[in-house]
This record gives C-alpha cells, structure tokens and sequence, in this order.
C-alpha cells in the first residue's frame, strides 16, 4: 500500500463512495463505524479530509475491498456504476442484491483492465459500427437482419460460421465481454458505455457456450440501437418486446446465421438426400455453434421447415448432447474466463516484464497463485516442430522479443 500521504484524497474520496454505494451503506453508517461524525467522513468522500492508514484499513474491510483497490492512483470508472445500478433498481423481484453485487465485479475489471493497458502502454482500439437509429415505419427485425449482414462485411467475416465470436468481437470491434457467474440465472448479461473504456458486455458464465454467444451478439445490437443507454437483460420478457429488444433480439440470431449461409447448407442437404432429418438439424447448429433451439427457430423463421417443428421436437424430449456423441460431433472450443483474451495477455506480460508480483498476477487473474502461474506458464509455452524429423518439441516464448530487429 503506497503511503497515505503520497495518496490522491479526491481519488480517494471517488473509490470509498463507490464502493459504500454498491454495497447500500449510508454515509451515517459509515461515519459510525470510523467513530467520527457524518459531516468528518462526508469530507473523506468530497476528498477535502485524507484518512489516517488505519482508517483506510478498516474501511476496506468494512466495504468488502482490499485496500489496494481503495488506493489505486487512477480514476475510477465513475459512468459504470451509477446507471447500472439505476437500471437494476428498476428490477422486480429479488434479483437487486445479485445484480448490484455483480455490477462491482464488473466495475472492478474494467477497471483491472484499464490498469493494464496503462501499465503496457496498450489501449484496447475500438472499430465500433456506427449507431443505427429506429423507425417505427420499419420492422426493427428485418433491419436487424440487413445491419447483421453489414456488420459480417465490415468485419471481413463474409457469410460463414463464426467459432471463435469472443475473440473477434474484442479483438476486431473492441468490446470488452466479461463472464460473470454471479448474475441470476434468468439474467442473460448487461451492457454500458463509458467515454473512456467504451463497451463493457457482462455475460452469464451459468448459461451454456451457445446461450453466451447469443448473449453477447445481443448486448451488440444494443450497442448500435442503444449505446448511451445500459441496459440488463433477461432471458424473457413479459409483455410486448420494444422495438430495440426486438432488433437486438433479431440482430444476435441473424449475425450467428446468416440467411444466405444457412439457405445454402439446407439446401445442399437437401440436394444430396432428399430429405432433411433431425440429424440434419443437430449438424447445422454444432456448424453454426448455436443451440438445436436456435437453429430449428430459424429455419422455420426462414420458411425451410414447418412452423411448429422445434415445439415438436421439444415434446418429444429430443436430447441434444446425447444426439451429438451419437454423431460424433466434436467438442466446440470454449473461453469461460471472467476476463477476455486480451486482458490475459495483458496480464502475463506484465507479470513477464516485473511490472507485477505474484499476488498482483492472481488478482488479475482471479484466482490463486499457483494457478496464475500456469497460466502464465501454459500461455509462454507453444508445442512447435523442429528439425528434419519433425520432432516436436515445447518451445517457450519471449514476450519481450522484438520481430523487427533480425530473426537471430
């Protein structure tokens, strides 16, 4: 912990006030617990009175936070909290604790993140799609259709399947997709815009990889029809869907099938056996990574199978895992880390480079340090084949090496 005196009091203030607000105490409650009056720790909040480093301590306990989060140099994220929380406050039913506990979390690893790409010098570049506007005289889903399609050719990906969504949300848009298993299960995930850290996605980690790939295509449709406005979203929703639940809602399954993509593998099916079976469906959606749902919604959506097949098919107890070890469908590869990819990184070469100790690297991480440090390990080690004979063998990479001063 830096010295108190060498602490920002106005920062300070900023991170004990953000931190007492998620977690409900009044200012009252908190002056009681330092043993001073409400208008002395009003004064530590405003950042005109810097706390003693024992009052740090206790507040940091008391709060629920270490103390190096407290006293972290940076501005917090102040735009994140605020009006998540006032959109979680609008929730019915009991889901307010989870969300505004989940709502810090994701506070605190954008803010993790931030730290990261300030300490390496590597801001995230943001290729954000412009914004879309919403006309009651077009159909929000047919819109969402055509801006799908127009985001695929934006971003290189032509009509064919998208396995690795995560990545290349990040790494081509410049969202930053957090996984949270905190949230309610009936919760799908929530989104908000900052001007300083941009797009921040937070998913249900509970839901499977399918559900999480819609999850986060649907938070991007609210990032082109809504991006000033956060938002939480549930898996259901009583009542009529607005207009823009709607297009994000169209936008998700559109962007994972594309029209033209999956009329064509129906087609080709079809072509070949004269028939398209339930086997033929459970294909399609491990090709597309989607859910057998998904995918059947689709195609009765896209008028190639009768309305009402999935209903069917639903009734008759179909088993989708059991169908794909039947058929031999391989595995698809899954990311379920609370951070992306890019935060990892991040995180190793810090770690490689003695910007940070073990104990930061676990924080980062979240987990301990024995586990950090393979993944730190498992990240710097690539499997690689050297000599006449093929022979492979594990190589450790440099993080630091420069590409461009010769390859000796």
């Amino acid at each position: 912990m830096p010295q108190a005196d060498t602490l920002d009091p106005r920062i300070l203030g900023q991170r004990i006030a953000e931190a007492r607000k998620a977690r409900g105490k009044t200012q009252q409650e908190l002056a009681e617990f330092l043993g001073c009056s409400r208008p002395t720790y009003i004064a530590i909040e405003k950042g005109d009175r810097l706390p003693h480093t024992e009052e740090i301590i206790k507040l940091a306990a008391f709060l629920g936070k270490k103390v190096n989060d407290l006293v972290r140099p940076t501005e917090p994220v102040v735009d994140l909290q605020p009006h998540l929380r006032a959109v979680a406050e609008k929730m019915k039913g009991g889901d307010q604790a989870a969300l505004q506990a989940t709502i810090a979390d994701l506070q605190e690893l954008a803010e993790d993140y931030r730290e990261l790409e300030r300490m390496m010098h590597a801001p995230l570049p943001s290729h954000y799609p412009a914004e879309v506007a919403l006309d009651s005289r077009i159909d929000a889903a047919q819109l969402a259709e055509s801006v799908a399609d127009q985001q695929r050719c934006r971003l290189g990906l032509g009509d064919q399947p998208v396995i690795y969504l995560r990545s290349t949300l990040e790494w081509e848009v410049g969202l930053r997709i957090f996984y949270s298993s905190q949230l309610p299960s009936a919760v799908a995930g929530m989104y908000a815009y900052t001007a300083d850290l941009g797009c921040c996605i937070l998913v249900n980690r509970k839901h499977p990889p399918e559900g999480r790939r819609v999850s986060m295509l649907h938070e991007y449709g609210h990032l082109i029809v809504d991006r000033y406005k956060p938002g939480i979203d549930y898996l259901t929703l009583s009542g009529r869907k607005t207009a823009n639940e709607r297009f994000a809602e169209a936008f998700a399954l559109a962007f994972l099938m594309p029209a033209a993509s999956v009329r064509q593998r129906f087609h080709e099916i079809v072509t070949r056996t004269k028939d398209f079976l339930v086997r033929d469906l459970r294909y399609l959606s491990h090709l597309y990574y989607v859910s057998v749902e998904a995918m059947a919604r689709r195609l009765e959506e896209l008028g190639l199978i009768p309305k009402g097949s999935w209903q069917f098919l639903k009734e008759a107890s179909f088993a989708p895992q059991q169908a794909a070890e039947l058929l031999g469908l391989p595995p698809q590869p899954t990311n379920d880390r609370p951070y992306p990819e890019r935060y990892m990184y991040l995180a190793v070469h810090a770690y490689e480079r003695g910007e940070i100790g073990d104990s930061d690297l676990a924080h980062y991480l979240r987990c301990d340090i024995v586990s950090a440090r393979e993944i730190v390990a498992r990240t710097l080690i690539s499997a690689g084949e050297v000599g006449e004979t093929g022979e492979k063998k594990q190589m450790r990479l440099d993080f630091n090496r420069s590409l461009l001063s010769g390859s000796s």
